[in-house]
């Protein structure tokens, strides 16, 4: 099995989100109690809509629904031309088990953005590999924008899904999260990654992660720092870190950035790239939106993160 990316398209919405968009709300991983009105009005605040998918409200177990009902709400919410955007409920698990029955070209036709992290990653993953799309590391519904995150969780979402943000500007970050420079210096490349979990366990599938040209980013929770030590060696041994050009660090929730500098160090002073820690992206508040698949600019030193292409047509 080849684990290169293949025939790479550039990475482009069909559109910017405008007012009275609509978005899609599905659960492809684990359940959750949804109160319908309540999501329903959080859209309409902000001007836009929402069509909530069957397997928002249905459980079986640890999943929100079977895994054929979670599939056609992920296909429905893309074939459908009344949908802009896709945005997922939550995470949990439950992801991994649609990546071989994904319709690559049915996503490919229909591009759209989809927001979401955690357990989606491997979705996101997915979608990077094989329709060649940006996609969105942000907020989901129940776990973030219903939750009360504060700012800039919300805006830093929609200010990217509205195609405010253009080539040349800086992806910003909260001024009172200090950003670390675990190794200086500055590179170009896609962006890629998610929740280092996932990473790892999609490493051997169709859907391995492919860092070629890119600068990863990685988040976690509830993963001691052995584990993320485990997790990073995974990638090392498998050979997807030996192609990145950069590395932008996430949350780890529980893990401090001066905790994770040794090993940081230890993994990627070897490849002499750029590593800047501290992003508040992942499990945590607030949850700072980033695009997957754009081309980014990531200057350690100076703590930046430019976007190198406009996001949308």
């Amino acid at each position: 099995m080849t684990h290169a990316r293949p025939d790479p398209v550039d990475s482009r919405l069909p559109a910017p989100l405008k007012p009275g968009a609509r978005f899609a709300v599905i659960a492809p991983a684990g359940p959750a109690r949804l109160d319908a009105d309540k999501a329903c009005q959080w859209f309409f605040d902000r001007g836009y809509q929402c069509r909530l998918y069957p397997g928002v409200n249905q459980a079986e177990g640890y999943l929100a629904g079977n895994d054929q009902r979670r599939l056609e709400d992920l296909h429905d919410a893309f074939a459908d031309p009344d949908i802009d955007a896709i945005l997922c409920m939550r995470g949990g698990y439950g992801s991994m088990r649609l990546l071989d029955q994904l319709d690559h070209q049915l996503i490919g036709r229909h591009p759209k953005p989809l927001v979401g992290y955690s357990d989606i990653t491997a979705l996101h993953t997915a979608i990077d590999r094989y329709a060649g799309f940006v996609t969105f590391h942000g907020a989901m519904l129940n776990a973030d924008l219903l939750g009360g995150k504060l700012e800039p969780t919300v805006s830093s979402m929609l200010a990217q899904l509205s195609g405010s943000l253009r080539e040349g500007d800086e992806i910003g970050h909260p001024a009172d999260h200090p950003l670390s420079c675990i190794m200086p210096g500055q590179a170009s490349g896609r962006l890629v990654g998610g929740n280092l979990s996932l990473l790892g366990a999609t490493l051997g599938t169709p859907a391995q992660l492919c860092g070629d040209d890119s600068i990863l980013f990685i988040e976690d929770v509830n993963e001691p720092l052995y584990r993320v030590d485990r997790l990073l060696t995974q990638l090392r041994l498998a050979g997807v870190l030996s192609t990145v050009r950069g590395v932008l660090v996430g949350d780890f929730a529980g893990i401090t950035v001066e905790a994770m500098t040794p090993l940081l160090r230890d993994v990627f002073e070897p490849l002499g790239i750029p590593v800047l820690a501290g992003w508040r992206s992942g499990h945590c508040d607030p949850n700072i939106c980033l695009p997957l698949g754009a081309r980014v600019r990531l200057d350690s030193e100076g703590r930046t993160l430019m976007l190198e292409q406009d996001l949308f047509k």
